[in-house]
């Protein structure tokens, strides 16, 4: 054999290696990331707020559904789903099954388009090509069905809506927005700052686009959760994510960052893929673990990006 011969071996090799490691291995490799932000007015307690994303749940995937319904082992004080929940026509009870433990705790939502129309077999490469805006949809899925079981359940739907909570004595004000990804953002009907002094001003959006975030920030909400991203999905050593899916930035697709001079942003990676694309490659499916906590006291005080941790549980 050639040395041109063994080096298309060996990179035929590594390649089916990559592959098989990426969606036999690292998809189902449960990950718990955990944030501590100081975004809550001076003198609150700590929150601790578990965010839940993108769980693309097809009914046989019982290793997720187990996972996810072990969260409620943390006591999270608040669960935040930023959509995405189903992959299947069938798929209701299956979600509805893995967050039941969590659904007996405070609760609030909104959906992405995943929850709307059901996946489609795409080309994977149409996701590396900047600009790419056409969008197949698949079959209409039951997300009505979803909504009525959570909000049974007594989680708030805080699409186009304010919602007003008192989680662990600290009095929240959430704000949310329908998926920016489908062009279903009307952000007009929530504007505005939140109303009173609550401890914790939050938005909700399922795809982190620009120009929510702006809109959020500037009506001075203290933190933002959204998913939509998969964290890239596909990260390389010393690059991070090759895309977004949506109009964020590269270096802001998973964890927290600064948007603006006072909000919080924070993206999960979330814990699913497509059917048709079931590959996850140095980013592990996740849910976060916030601890927020007051913001400083001190005027001037240096603000600092706050340490983000993955723990790998499974």
């Amino acid at each position: 054999m050639n040395s041109w011969a063994r080096i298309a071996l060996g990179a035929t090799t590594t390649g089916a290696a990559a592959v098989a490691y990426a969606a036999g291995i690292e998809r189902r490799r449960w990950t718990l990331r955990e944030a501590t932000l100081p975004v809550l007015a001076t003198g609150a307690r700590p929150l601790r707020v578990l965010h839940v994303s993108d769980l693309h749940l097809t009914p046989h995937q019982h290793s997720k559904q187990r996972w996810v319904a072990e969260l409620a082992a943390l006591e999270p004080d608040l669960v935040v789903n930023t959509g995405d929940n189903l992959a299947h026509p069938r798929a209701v009870p299956a979600v509805v099954a893995a967050l039941a433990p969590l659904l007996q705790r405070p609760g609030l939502f909104v959906f992405g388009s995943n929850d709307y129309f059901g996946p489609t077999p795409k080309n994977p490469a149409r996701y590396l090509v900047k600009g790419s805006r056409r969008r197949v949809h698949g079959e209409p899925l039951p997300w009505r069905d979803l909504r009525a079981a959570m909000v049974e359940h007594g989680w708030s739907d805080a699409t186009h809506a304010h919602v007003k909570l008192t989680v662990a004595g600290v009095s929240v004000t959430a704000a949310g927005v329908d998926d920016p990804h489908l062009g279903l953002d009307r952000y007009d009907r929530v504007a505005g700052p939140p109303g009173g002094e609550p401890g914790l001003r939050l938005g909700l959006t399922h795809s982190p686009e620009p120009r929510v975030l702006d809109r959020f920030a500037a009506d001075g909400y203290d933190l933002v959760l959204a998913g939509h991203t998969h964290g890239g999905q596909l990260r390389m050593p010393g690059v991070g994510a090759l895309v977004t899916n949506c109009g964020l930035d590269r270096s802001r697709a998973r964890g927290t960052s600064r948007w603006g001079t006072h909000t919080w942003l924070h993206v999960s990676a979330g814990l699913g893929t497509s059917p048709y694309a079931p590959v996850r490659f140095a980013c592990p499916p996740e849910a976060s673990l916030l601890t927020l906590v007051p913001r400083p006291s001190v005027v001037g005080a240096q603000r600092t990006t706050p340490a983000s941790t993955a723990v790998d549980v499974g």
